[in-house]
């Protein structure tokens, strides 16, 4: 007969084990035994990786920029010069309250004074006034020819890049002939002949020369983009061309183009400002910088001031443009990440 055992310890329990032993598990211990949840049921853990919750959505290209440009310190300060840069362009009288055209003989070239802190230049007419309506012919030209050479280069490199064949060839050959042509000089042999004193002409001459640039990044980036699986899948599934191209193909080609362009507008105010110090961009009685820049250009000498405020006006207008641009590429940019 089997010997008695002795009686067990009050609060064990015994488990068996498959080597045939016993495990004493103490009988608190094994009322407390819970069931965590995993990860692959869908609970998440307070402080666990941003992203990995249930409810978690990963964001998109634009998304992201986004977020990592509501952080960049140069994203802020460019954007708030350009905010005010923009706001007294459309509204010059909020901080200038007198004329650009009213002019004093009496007190050319004339130092600051009171209610005039930029002082006068040759003609007698407020320094202060006409920088601040300066930045309103600046602005217009550098949008609106900005907006023009993106429109047309991308729209033309596009259809190119997507297309291709003869296509492909003809604008290739277009845009080197474009592209052998000097900025300025192209400038003072079209626009000497022009007699309009309006900003529609010195617009009309950047498009012309500057859309082969937006053209070649829009091409490289929808041939790039019309790669990918998934325009492959479309295709597959019998997507028309139009659709490719404006559902699957324009949404992931077009940042490179919004960074050049950004950066361009920054170029093409300053191209305009040396236009029109040259004598050929914008003429009198339209206030622009440029045209300031080069009737105190004679006095830097005996009236600095003159050439101080509006030049400094402009670099920090195409300063603010550049940083913008350049913010946004590092945005945009996934190999910068």
């Amino acid at each position: 007969m089997p010997e008695p055992t002795e009686p067990l310890e009050e609060g064990r329990a015994i488990a068996a084990t498959g080597a045939g032993g016993a495990t004493d598990l103490a009988m608190d211990e094994a009322e407390t035994l819970e069931q965590r949840p995993s990860a692959a049921s869908g609970g998440g853990t307070p402080g666990g990786p941003k992203g990995t919750g249930p409810d978690e959505k990963p964001r998109s290209l634009w998304s992201d920029a986004w977020h990592d440009l509501r952080r960049n310190p140069i994203f802020i300060i460019s954007g708030l010069i350009i905010v005010f840069l923009v706001i007294i362009a459309i509204w010059p009288s909020l901080i200038a309250s007198g004329d650009p055209l009213d002019c004093d003989l009496s007190k050319a070239q004339e130092g600051s004074q009171p209610g005039h802190p930029f002082g006068f230049n040759g003609q007698g007419c407020d320094v202060y006034t006409r920088t601040v309506y300066g930045a309103r012919a600046s602005i217009e030209v550098g949008v609106l020819a900005t907006l023009g050479v993106t429109l047309l280069g991308a729209t033309l490199g596009g259809l190119a890049g997507f297309f291709g064949g003869a296509w492909d060839g003809i604008l290739s050959r277009l845009t080197d002939i474009f592209f052998a042509i000097p900025v300025i000089l192209g400038g003072l042999v079209l626009l000497s002949v022009v007699s309009n004193n309006t900003v529609w002409p010195v617009i009309g001459f950047m498009v012309l020369l500057g859309w082969p640039q937006l053209s070649r990044i829009a091409r490289g980036s929808v041939i790039t983009a019309k790669q990918n699986d998934y325009v492959q899948a479309a295709r597959a599934l019998g997507a028309s061309n139009s659709r490719m191209l404006l559902r699957h193909i324009t949404p992931n080609a077009v940042a490179p183009v919004i960074v050049v362009a950004t950066i361009a507008l920054g170029t093409y105010i300053a191209l305009e400002a040396t236009l029109s110090f040259l004598g050929v961009g914008l003429k009198p009685p339209t206030v622009s910088w440029g045209i300031d820049i080069s009737s105190a250009s004679p006095y830097i000498r005996n009236a600095p001031h003159m050439l101080l405020w509006p030049s400094g006006a402009l670099a920090i207008t195409v300063l603010a443009f550049i940083m913008l641009g350049d913010a946004v590429r590092d945005a945009l940019d996934p190999k910068l990440r």
